[in-house]
């Protein structure tokens, strides 16, 4: 058996260490945010023209608050200190979204429309109208708060998020993990826009699940199950880590959570998995990402929760994730997911998780890496397989 994955089309045991940092000379870092990616533009325009139809002021409104955003992750960085010693405010994170029907019941919505876009406000504790909107005016100053439209959503603490047993191949949806962590969700199958990477069969998951949240090196044992799962190194060994965009924990914007592991190709699978019945249910997504839209109903599996159904209520949110160990990091344009039922759409450990559309598409839209109060949060699809340079291999 070789040590190292094999080539799609060079069976030979070139070395994927030597190989990979001779290609790029970054010990496997890649740019985040490749912008002048066609796939990432549109979606960036698709989401103007959806930004283009909110009131001004609620969208210079988000801008203060995302400014306040940077400022208390910025601390953090600087005082090892916690979030909320570091902002003062309950704030975590701010998005456009429309309330749904239980938030507008609840009082926690101010001036909710049903079906009209409004600012979401994600906060660590349940605030009253009257806190929400002092907290808001400390940040944003003596505009007319009480006129615009802004729906609270409690999420607590955001934090970075494990079909647990061992397969061989091994699918999308189960546990996975680089050999110093817990567990995480192997996403899903990939490949590289370019060579020697077009023929490699690359694992997708999170940065946090596969490069150990920066604390990797290229060619790290990945393991299948993961630690927590029962994985053991070199036993369990999937694929090594190959690449990963690295998580700014200074203030700065990050955009993906996102890594890939060059896998033997005899150790895994494209099909997604899930278990329904005590029977393990497989199928195949679509490998073309379609651009997300407000209340789409969506899906994933993974190694925690299985398979669930939600739909995705902010298109554009600029949160404050917690990674442990006194780290924070800022994420803007992710997507906000909302189950569709009593269930959770997610869970720690579903960390990784490809999520679809709930159609007869099954086509990609995110790539799940975090939640806090029932609510998950992903990268968009689109921005992970341009900062990575990949494509989908489903």
């Amino acid at each position: 058996m070789s040590n190292t994955p094999q080539e799609f089309n060079n069976p030979g045991n070139s070395n994927p260490q030597e190989s990979f940092l001779n290609e790029t000379g970054t010990e496997g870092f890649l740019p985040p945010g490749n912008e002048e990616s066609l796939q990432a533009e549109a979606a960036a325009q698709a989401l103007q023209e959806i930004l283009s139809q909110v009131d001004p002021d609620l969208l210079s409104l988000k801008d203060e608050i995302e400014k306040s955003l940077v400022a208390t992750t910025q601390a953090i960085a600087a005082s090892a200190t916690s979030a909320r010693e570091a902002g003062g405010s309950n704030i975590v994170g701010v998005g456009i979204g429309s309330p749904d029907a239980q938030s507008i019941l609840s009082g926690l919505s101010s001036n909710p429309t049903p079906g009209k876009l409004s600012l979401n406000i994600y906060t660590i504790d349940t605030l009253s109208t009257e806190q929400l909107l002092s907290e808001l005016s400390a940040i944003a100053g003596t505009r007319a708060l009480t006129e615009l439209s802004i729906n609270q959503i409690p999420t607590g603490h955001i934090d970075a998020l494990n079909q647990r047993a061992r397969f061989r191949p091994a699918p999308g949806g189960v546990s996975v993990g680089h050999f110093a962590i817990t567990a995480g969700t192997l996403g899903a199958l990939s490949r590289g826009n370019r060579a020697p990477r077009s023929s490699r069969l690359l694992i997708l998951s999170n940065n946090h699940v596969l490069a150990n949240s920066n604390s990797a090196s290229v060619g790290d044992a990945i393991l299948q199950p993961g630690r927590l799962d029962g994985g053991n190194n070199p036993a369990d060994q999937v694929a090594i880590l190959e690449s990963w965009v690295p998580i700014n924990f200074a203030g700065g914007a990050n955009y993906v959570d996102a890594a890939t592991a060059w896998a033997w190709p005899d150790r895994v699978r494209p099909e997604l998995k899930y278990e329904s019945g005590g029977s393990e249910i497989y199928f195949r997504i679509n490998s073309t990402p379609v651009a997300p839209t407000i209340n789409q109903v969506v899906g994933k599996t993974g190694r925690t929760t299985n398979l669930t159904q939600g739909r995705i209520t902010d298109l554009s949110a600029t949160i404050n994730v917690n990674y442990g160990g006194g780290r924070v990091a800022l994420f803007r344009d992710q997507l906000t997911i909302q189950s569709t039922s009593g269930s959770p759409f997610s869970a720690g450990g579903d960390s990784g998780s490809l999520i679809w559309t709930w159609d007869n598409r099954w086509a990609p839209v995110g790539l799940l890496f975090a939640g806090g109060g029932g609510y998950t949060f992903a990268n968009k699809i689109q921005r992970v397989l341009a900062a990575l340079d990949i494509n989908l291999y489903t």
